[in-house]
């Protein structure tokens, strides 16, 4: 029997990466996913976004842990997407426990310099799409009457400055005083909110030339060796990057009865990076 059997997940930004990992990972322990991801451009994103076949990939992955999914395409700046996912996964599932607030993206830019889009589209995805997400899922999760989780994909830039990231830094910021003020309205329906703050993570929104650049500006065109000889000096623990699997494992944590009575918390998994 897996720990989650009998419970319903929804997961955004499931296509690739975090998101595809952490419903992967919640199947294998029994639960049924509702995923959504786009595969749409966000032109202020230096970098490809997911695609539809990733998303059919994740479907793919989910149902060979023999749980069931349903994934939709849904913008997290779209409550009327967003809330038809989830109400699409409630009517063939029937319930929802857990809500995974992890989509997100990654736009290296000088605090000052950058331009206007580039800021507006990242509170819009990083933060605002967070709360979007959270509004169409989470009253689902209280009318139960049976209690749940939440975890909210925030960062260790959070916490930690690096130059480039004020945007960044000020949305996933943003979503540890969002987490916090939930976890005091929620519990009274027994429902946990938590934020989880990862430091860097191999997904394709950190293996890639903008991000290789921020890490290693001295080096005119630098790669994944140049961009891991920088991050390794980052954390204090001897590793370049975690693994996607390593915060689903904080994930499974936060989600299971091993966390039953862990609320209003900043979960870092930061390999020393913060220290």
């Amino acid at each position: 029997m897996g720990r989650l059997d009998g419970k319903v997940a929804f997961v955004t930004g499931a296509a690739r990466g975090q998101g595809r990992s952490h419903a992967v990972r919640l199947a294998s322990e029994g639960a049924d996913i509702i995923a959504v991801d786009i595969s749409t451009t966000v032109d202020s994103v230096p970098y490809p976004l997911a695609t539809a076949d990733d998303l059919a990939e994740t479907v793919r992955q989910v149902e060979a842990t023999g749980r069931r999914i349903v994934a939709r395409e849904a913008d997290v700046r779209d409550s009327e997407a967003l809330a038809a996912a989830v109400d699409e996964g409630i009517e063939a599932f029937g319930r929802l426990d857990i809500v995974l607030a992890n989509a997100g993206i990654s736009s290296p830019a000088d605090s000052l310099a950058m331009d206007d889009q580039v800021w507006q589209d990242m509170i819009d995805i990083n933060l605002t799409g967070v709360w979007k997400s959270l509004k169409a899922s989470v009253p689902h999760i209280a009318a139960g009457g049976r209690g749940g989780s939440v975890v909210i994909t925030s960062s260790l830039a959070a916490i930690y400055a690096n130059p480039n990231t004020a945007h960044y830094s000020a949305a996933k910021a943003g979503l540890v005083m969002l987490m916090k003020v939930l976890a005091k309205e929620l519990a009274p329906h027994s429902v946990r909110v938590n934020t989880v703050h990862p430091t860097t993570v191999a997904t394709d929104m950190v293996l890639n030339d903008a991000t290789f650049r921020l890490f290693r500006p001295d080096v005119e065109n630098p790669g994944r060796a140049e961009f891991e000889e920088s991050a390794r000096d980052l954390n204090k623990l001897p590793v370049a990057a975690l693994e996607s699997e390593d915060i689903s494992n904080a994930v499974m944590y936060l989600v299971t009865d091993d966390g039953q009575y862990v609320t209003g918390t900043t979960h870092v998994v930061d390999a020393g990076g913060q220290l």
